[in-house]
């Protein structure tokens, strides 16, 4: 399995590592961390050294109560981010989160490569023809409501069954708008309780009937600290064990805060599928 990033394949035949890089002051884990340049440059350069294959950028807290910011904001946040990264690591794969197609946009023509859209095109109507018209991969997300509201909307009959039910409908719409590089991300965390984001990953080898390349972003998240009585800072134990199972169950990308341990992982799971 392959996806066409800019000319060049990116093959999925070992699964792919996407460090997480918030410029944003109220991330859940690592808000306000990178404020400076150099402080940026050298995460960046530790996750490539560590084995991240994308490096992705965040310029808006999507975690439940965070602040709610304009397009001008956080494109402010984000270019000057996307300008510093590719003049220092002109081949670094750069992936933009974001649900707003002018900072899809200005995004790419700045220097990115991917868009990592949380709400699947259903926050802004223009993302999809966007990334179409600008021929990038595409990472689709299922979350139902928005950032603000969607622990209010965690009431599924059946959460996987309905979860396939909108890639099937949502890859068809995106193939149609002229998007051919789609990866699926089932949003852990996003408008799911606990319960529902363990029924999810015990059943993500559903995902691959779509045939196109899964993310799994579980890095440090409530549905890891909360079971164990603990904090965000005290997750990684938790974050690896469910790699595994990830990688067991079919992820090709991880996407995480700690890409060395993440690395390991992926590492061992293929000497034991070997």
């Amino acid at each position: 399995m392959t996806i066409n990033i800019k000319g060049n394949l990116l093959n999925f035949s070992v699964p792919k590592i996407m460090g997480i890089l918030n410029v944003t002051p109220d991330s859940f884990f690592d808000g306000g961390k990178y404020s400076t340049s150099d402080k940026i440059l050298k995460q960046v350069e530790k996750m490539i050294n560590s084995g991240a294959d994308i490096i992705d950028i965040g310029g808006y807290s999507s975690r439940p109560g965070a602040t709610d910011i304009g397009v001008d904001e956080e494109l402010k946040r984000v270019i000057p981010i996307v300008k510093l990264i590719r003049k220092q690591f002109p081949s670094a794969l750069i992936s933009i989160d974001t649900f707003r197609s002018k900072v899809a946009y200005e995004s790419i023509i700045t220097g990115g490569d991917i868009i990592n859209d949380i709400s699947g095109g259903n926050l802004d109507p223009k993302m999809f023809k966007t990334v179409a018209n600008l021929k990038v991969p595409y990472i689709l997300m299922h979350m139902k409501g928005n950032p603000r509201n969607m622990t209010e909307n965690s009431n599924y009959h059946d959460v996987t069954n309905e979860i396939c039910k909108y890639f099937s409908e949502k890859i068809e719409e995106a193939r149609l708008e002229g998007i051919n590089d789609l990866i699926i991300d089932p949003g852990f965390g996003f408008s799911k309780t606990t319960e529902q984001n363990y029924e999810l990953l015990n059943n993500l080898d559903f995902l691959k009937q779509f045939q196109k390349p899964l993310l799994v972003g579980v890095s440090r998240k409530s549905m890891i600290y909360k079971i164990l009585n603990s904090t965000p800072e005290k997750a990684l134990n938790g974050t690896s064990i469910l790699h595994t199972v990830s990688l067991l169950k079919g992820a090709d990308i991880l996407r995480t805060h700690d890409v060395k341990e993440a690395a390991e992982c992926i590492k061992i799971i293929d000497q034991l599928k070997s």
